[in-house]
C-alpha cells in the first residue's frame, strides 16, 4: 500500500533537513580534538571569564576585544606581558594575579582561583 502524498512529504522532508543539519558547521568541542580535558574546560572558562572582552582568542565565540593582546600562537610565546617566561606555572599565577608578576600591569585580577587557572593556562599553550 503506497504512503498518502502528505506522509510521503512529510518523511522527505525530514531527511532533507537531517542532511542539511549534518552539514553544518562543528560543533565547537569538535573543533580541535586534540585538546586535553583540561584545555577543553579551560575554553570554557575562558568564556565564562569574559577573557574575550580584552583578547582576540582563536576558538573562542566573540572574543575579539581589541584592549590586550590578541592570544593567537600563545603556547609558542617566550613571554607572558614581555618579561614572564612562559610556563604553565607562570601562566597561572599570571591569570590569578598579574600585577604579582608585573606590577603596573593593566591586566585586571579577575578573581580566578588557581584550579580554573591552570586549565585556562592549559588551553592558551593549545593554541599554537
Amino acid at each position: 500500500m503506497p504512503l498518502p502524498a502528505p506522509l510521503l512529504r512529510a518523511c522527505a522532508f525530514a531527511s532533507v533537513a537531517g542532511g542539511m543539519a549534518a552539514c553544518g558547521p562543528p560543533a565547537p568541542q569538535a573543533i580541535n580534538w586534540g585538546m586535553s580535558q583540561q584545555a577543553l574546560q579551560g575554553r570554557l572558562l575562558v568564556t565564562q571569564y569574559q577573557c574575550g572582552s580584552c583578547h582576540v582568542i582563536p576558538e573562542v565565540v566573540g572574543a575579539r576585544g581589541r584592549v590586550g593582546p590578541a592570544l593567537g600562537g600563545f603556547g609558542r610565546r617566550s613571554y607572558i606581558a614581555g618579561h614572564v617566561p612562559n610556563t604553565p606555572d607562570a601562566l597561572a599565577r599570571w591569570i590569578v594575579e598579574p600585577a604579582a608578576l608585573a606590577p603596573g600591569t593593566a591586566m585586571p585580577s579577575m578573581g580566578v582561583p588557581l584550579e580554573d587557572a591552570r586549565a585556562m593556562a592549559a588551553f592558551l599553550y593549545a593554541l599554537r
